[in-house]
């Protein structure tokens, strides 16, 4: 009996100790923890989570930008191309170039060397920074103001003595254009919008003003590159209305859709 009870005793202690130890080490363990929490609350956030939701992604756009116009009360086409940046699908920002594309005779007087039957006609191309604003977006509309200023040159090109075609100096014109424009999803991966504005001439002379300036309106289709490709990728309907659907615009549906 009293080698049993002195192997027991051994092991007794041994027991405690190691339960002694144990609660110290849940104890460090818990105190380890809190410090680490109250370090991560006293940290600052990344500069990611700084910024504003509106601004915090990004993406390059690319767009061919058509718009129509009358000028001295004929139909014009104004072609230009767009290159910018988009945050969100909200705000757009960057540069185009614009010139006009179509012949419209002009009233501006052409230079002494025209020919009497000169066939005047208007040129005049311009390059402009813009921005843009969506203002009301849900799954299926989009509503956006448009504002893009810039500078470029007017001219006339005509016919001289000689039955050859002329262009005569540029002339400086500045240039600010303020539109609204509405778009439709159609599907997921594509949409159809169309807009309308003025475009104003600055710095020139009344009878320029009165050449250039004009409303402005513009029609557009848009393929989504990248809900084409998941789509594709998912084997999904090409023409399906899903996720396009807005029942009303009640609190739940505005947090579902509105970013």
């Amino acid at each position: 009996m009293k080698n049993t009870a002195c192997s027991l005793l051994p092991t007794t202690l041994l027991f405690r100790l190691l339960r002694l130890l144990a609660g110290r080490g849940l104890l460090l363990a818990a105190l380890l923890s809190a410090n680490l929490a109250q370090a991560a609350e006293a940290a600052p956030a990344p500069p990611d989570s700084l910024r504003s939701p509106v601004f915090a992604r990004r993406k390059l756009v690319v767009q061919v930008d058509s718009r129509y116009s009358i000028i001295n009360d004929h139909f014009s086409t104004i072609n230009g191309i767009k290159l910018g940046l988009e945050w969100r699908g909200r705000v757009r920002t960057g540069a185009a170039f614009y010139f006009l594309s179509s012949r419209i005779p002009t009233r501006l007087e052409p230079p002494d060397n025209a020919a009497d039957e000169a066939d005047a006609t208007l040129r005049f191309y311009n390059v402009a920074l813009y921005g843009e604003y969506i203002v009301l977006e849900n799954a299926r509309w989009e509503l956006g103001a448009n504002l893009q200023g810039g500078m470029g040159a007017v001219r006339v090109e005509y016919t001289d003595d000689e039955f050859y075609r002329q262009r005569s100096p540029r002339d400086f014109i500045a240039l600010i254009e303020p539109s609204m424009a509405a778009q439709m999803r159609l599907f997921t991966w594509a949409s159809l919008g169309a807009g309308a504005g003025w475009r104003q001439p600055l710095f020139v002379t009344p009878v320029v003003r009165r050449e250039v300036s004009g409303p402005i309106f513009y029609v557009r289709a848009k393929i989504l590159i990248g809900p084409l490709i998941r789509i594709t990728r998912r084997h999904e309907p090409f023409f399906s209305q899903k996720d396009l659907r807005v029942h009303g615009l009640d609190r739940s549906t505005r947090q579902k859709f509105l970013r």
